[in-house]
């Protein structure tokens, strides 16, 4: 009886069969991470031959600027103002002739100060001044008149005929006093030929001595008197005639003196208008109140500066910008922007119209506590489209919200 005996498998077999396995694995890994890197290299080439064919992107650039600012009209607020009183003029407001919202015109009254009547009644003054003083220029170049030319012809006339009559009366008188000399003269030759004689005594011929010298000096004093009377009376002769020559005479000198009399009346006059002139308060452009600050009888004195109404011309808005100023470089004329504000629903539209020209300190602000409130700013200037300006014509220095886009430019 033949016994099989079953035996196991020598070890050498097995392990055989597992680095068999083991090797085979290992070449079929190998080959995968083989495809796998031939893929892999292929996707490279073909993305980098790709991305060399196509640009690459950049990483977007800001292309706005945002800043805080305040809608402004249009050259901006003009405060109409009364002259500043003095210590003899203490006027007040006596008439407003304008609410908020008017619109107006340059020149066009806007209110009226009480001490218009007064300066009114100066005026008047002054103009009756200034009619005198032509009146006296016209008689003065027209020269005397002719009734007192007449009349003064007429006085050097009666000096003639008084000189004449004098004369004659004074010269009658002298004949006679000589006559009465020779008769004295006579007598006492008698006498004194009988007191010789001693027929008469002595002081009969005193006596006729006496005479003698008596009639003489009465001669005498007559012609002296004559003569007096000639020279004074030829003398008012010629002052009649020195005073005709005067009044009929136009001398240049009188006529200059006349005219600067009228010179200094119409300067006058034209003091008192310019006085009547501060007492109407005018618009001094044309626009809309936005504000009345004074009321009739009194007056809102700021700073020495008595202030009536503010006016500004609303029709056209502006938006003025507070651009940070490491902001301001992007910015340009002609750029675009957007306006909002929470006092509105609409997104208002505009263009940059002025880049100021200096750095500033902010002065618009947020509402946010934490903000900078140190920022150094440039004013850029924005005109609302004509069609926005009217919806926010009310809003006179509102705050608002601008956006400047920095890509537009015209």
């Amino acid at each position: 009886m033949v016994q099989k005996e079953t035996q196991p498998l020598p070890k050498p077999i097995g392990r055989q069969l597992f680095m068999a396995s083991a090797v085979t694995l290992a070449l079929a890994a190998a080959g995968t991470c083989s495809v796998l890197i031939y893929s892999f290299l292929q996707n490279r080439a073909t993305t980098t031959q790709s991305l060399a064919q196509t640009p690459l992107e950049t990483t977007p650039v800001l292309s706005k600027v945002a800043a805080l600012g305040r809608l402004e009209p249009e050259g901006g607020i003009t405060e109409i103002s009364a002259p500043a009183p003095n210590s003899s003029d203490g006027a007040v407001v006596k008439e407003v002739l304008v609410k908020k919202g008017d619109r107006v015109r340059a020149g066009q009254l806007v209110a009226i100060l009480n001490n218009r009547e007064q300066r009114q009644a100066t005026l008047d003054q002054a103009k009756a001044e200034v009619e005198i003083a032509k009146a006296n220029l016209a008689r003065v170049k027209a020269g005397a008149r002719h009734g007192d030319i007449n009349a003064q012809k007429a006085t050097i006339t009666r000096l003639a005929a008084e000189l004449r009559g004098q004369i004659a009366s004074q010269r009658a008188r002298i004949t006679a006093l000589k006559a009465e000399v020779g008769n004295a003269e006579v007598d006492y030759g008698r006498y004194e030929y009988l007191q010789q004689e001693g027929a008469i005594s002595a002081s009969e011929l005193d006596q006729r001595r006496l005479k003698v010298d008596t009639s003489r000096e009465q001669l005498k004093e007559a012609q002296a008197a004559l003569e007096r009377t000639v020279e004074t009376l030829e003398e008012q002769q010629r002052q009649a005639k020195a005073t005709l020559n005067s009044i009929a005479e136009v001398r240049p000198v009188d006529v200059q003196v006349a005219q600067a009399e009228v010179d200094g009346a119409i300067a006058a006059v034209k003091r008192a208008q310019a006085n009547l002139d501060l007492s109407y308060i005018k618009a001094p452009v044309d626009g809309q109140i936005i504000e009345v600050i004074t009321k009739a009888g009194q007056i809102q004195d700021i700073d020495g500066i008595p202030r009536i109404a503010k006016i500004a011309k609303t029709e056209q808005m502006s938006a003025i910008a507070e651009v940070y100023q490491t902001d301001v470089g992007k910015v340009r004329i002609g750029q675009e922007a957007v306006i909002t504000s929470q006092a509105f629903p609409e997104k208002l539209r505009g263009k940059v119209a002025e880049i100021g020209l200096q750095v500033d300190k902010q002065k618009v602000f947020s509402t946010n506590p934490m903000a900078n409130t140190d920022n150094k700013i440039v004013k850029v200037k924005v005109i609302l489209n004509p069609e926005d300006s009217q919806k926010v014509a009310a809003f006179t220095n509102l705050q608002v919200e601008v956006l400047i886009n920095t890509e537009t430019q015209q």
